[in-house]
């Protein structure tokens, strides 16, 4: 039995669990495919064996990913909408978690996912987190006075769809220089309905 570096086993457990996810993250963001037992062993420290007591195979470990990533992915954007002190920051915080999403290693996990595992796997944990992200937009849209915050909510994500679709293309993270071009214009066509600040960097600042 592998010596145990926690308090108690379900914590060890815990932590194992945790690096093998994380290496088989890595794993897809870097490669685009799908890992084996063996590779996500080797990035976690863990021998395959250690390995095989949480997944016995890789589509177990591809939908593991699946359940986990999704809503780690929904948390980290709630949070950071719920941290914007106003409605309008908290929909400007929307905007540019979704941006910063769609040029990071969270997108290559997402592509190198939608090209190995069923969408049928894919299909519930999508949409579920779509649906905990709508969930807070809406309500920040409700909360800036909007009357129809369902509709506007819609066309919100039909513009991210429109300005991320380069950097959602590339086979690589996007620089931050790149993650303010596609946030430029977004800003300027709803930095008014909004309410927010002239300088970007209030907002960032506020949300600091």
């Amino acid at each position: 039995m592998p010596r145990i570096v926690a308090a108690t086993i379900a914590e060890h457990r815990r932590i194992q669990r945790k690096a093998i996810m994380d290496a088989a993250r890595e794993l897809l963001a870097e490669t685009g495919r799908a890992p084996s037992l063996a590779e996500v062993g080797k990035r976690a420290g863990l021998p395959r064996s250690t390995v095989y007591e949480y997944v016995r195979s890789r589509d177990d470990l591809l939908a593991a990913v699946v359940a986990d990533v999704f809503p780690d992915w929904a948390s980290s954007i709630r949070d950071a909408i719920e941290s914007a002190p106003t409605p309008g920051e908290k929909i400007w915080a929307y905007v540019a978690s979704n941006v910063a999403f769609f040029a990071g290693a969270e997108q290559t996990i997402a592509r190198a996912l939608g090209s190995v595992v069923d969408p049928a796997v894919l299909r519930g944990p999508m949409q579920e987190f779509h649906t905990a992200l709508q969930e807070p937009l809406r309500r920040a849209l409700g909360d800036l006075g909007e009357a129809e915050p369902e509709i506007v909510a819609d066309l919100i994500d039909a513009m991210l769809l429109s300005a991320t679709k380069e950097i959602r293309a590339r086979q690589r993270q996007s620089t931050r220089a790149e993650q303010d071009s596609v946030l430029a214009p977004v800003r300027r066509l709803l930095g008014p309905y909004l309410r927010l600040p002239d300088n970007p960097t209030a907002t960032a600042s506020a949300e600091g």
